[in-house]
């Protein structure tokens, strides 16, 4: 007799798609409640896959910039359902955050992030760069063939931001009003250019230039508010801050919500998704538990983006969204 039962395979595969269904209405719900038409997500992971794959490593051996803290990947699946995930989400744009750790890195990445960004257009195309001699001319044929952001990473790179070699490349960025988020907080584990200091260098000689910051900065929150208070062009994501996980290790200060809510007008969501400890909703959640209102709210995970990158009115995608239940 032929057995018809499932494989293991098939029914974690079932599972997983249950699961995340049922977290995609509850997600739904969220922005539903706050009258918007979904979220845009600005701190989002999408890169070539064994380069994914390699960064998966690295989390699951705890390596030294996780700070050695245990690091389960909740979306481990591959390119395709990524994307369908945070489709289902209602993520109306979400980014490639992609970046080299050496030099000649750069250049491969931002033609592998252009390609996904033709085949995946509610990706926001995606660039990089890296502190290399020929760096200005590649960040401008990326401009020109029509990147929308750009990420930095100055801890995994090992790398100052005011070196010389970057100082035309943000001048391009700067003149094209390209924004970057670029991680340069000190955590979850410090590197040798992080904290406030290298960005405060480049600031001063592009006060101009739309930098994003990563996860607010932690943990040096308040020198990078003191930044974005000062620099009218600078804006914060807030990627993993306030969740659980974040605040047992690196929690922001009561003291300065006030001055977050000042700065409602550019603070942006981000959720580092699909390499997070924790469900989505949960970022949302974090955010929403700080009551600083339905208004702050509405302008993080969503008006803020849409005018930053002039995304005006998206299309929905109802065709990742007809199985799920309307929000309330």
């Amino acid at each position: 007799m032929n057995d018809h039962r499932p494989a293991p395979a098939d029914l974690a595969e079932a599972a997983s798609a249950s699961r995340s269904d049922a977290e995609a209405t509850e997600v739904r719900r969220f922005w539903g409640r706050l009258g918007l038409p979904g979220l845009i997500d600005v701190h989002t992971h999408f890169m070539p896959e064994r380069v994914l794959h390699k960064v998966w490593e690295y989390f699951d051996a705890q390596g030294p910039l996780t700070g050695g803290l245990a690091w389960p990947i909740s979306y481990r699946q591959r390119e395709a359902e990524r994307a369908a995930v945070l489709r289902r989400f209602g993520v109306r744009a979400f980014t490639a955050m992609l970046y080299p750790h050496k030099p000649g890195m750069a250049r491969w990445l931002n033609s592998w992030a252009a390609d996904f960004a033709r085949r995946t257009p509610d990706c926001l195309h995606t660039a990089t760069l890296f502190p290399e001699p020929g760096v200005e001319a590649y960040v401008r044929e990326a401009v020109e063939a029509g990147a929308r952001v750009f990420k930095a990473h100055v801890q995994v790179g090992a790398y100052d931001p005011a070196d010389e070699l970057l100082q035309p490349a943000w001048g391009v960025l700067a003149e094209a009003r390209v924004p970057v988020v670029i991680h340069c907080g000190s955590g979850p584990a410090p590197g040798k250019h992080t904290g406030p200091g290298p960005i405060a260098r480049v600031l001063a000689r592009h006060p101009g230039l739309r930098l994003i910051v990563a996860h607010l900065g932690m943990p040096e929150y308040e020198d990078f508010l003191g930044l974005a208070e000062r620099y009218r062009e600078m804006r914060l994501d807030t990627t993993m801050a306030f969740t659980d996980f974040t605040e047992t290790l690196m929690p922001f200060p009561g003291r300065a919500l006030p001055r977050l809510a000042d700065l409602g007008d550019r603070v942006l969501l981000g959720s580092d998704f699909p390499n997070i400890p924790y469900p989505y909703l949960h970022q949302l959640h974090a955010l929403e538990r700080l009551d600083l209102g339905a208004e702050w709210l509405r302008a993080v995970c969503h008006h803020n983006a849409a005018e930053l990158f002039g995304l005006g009115h998206i299309p929905p995608r109802r065709d990742s969204w007809a199985c799920l239940t309307e929000p309330d």
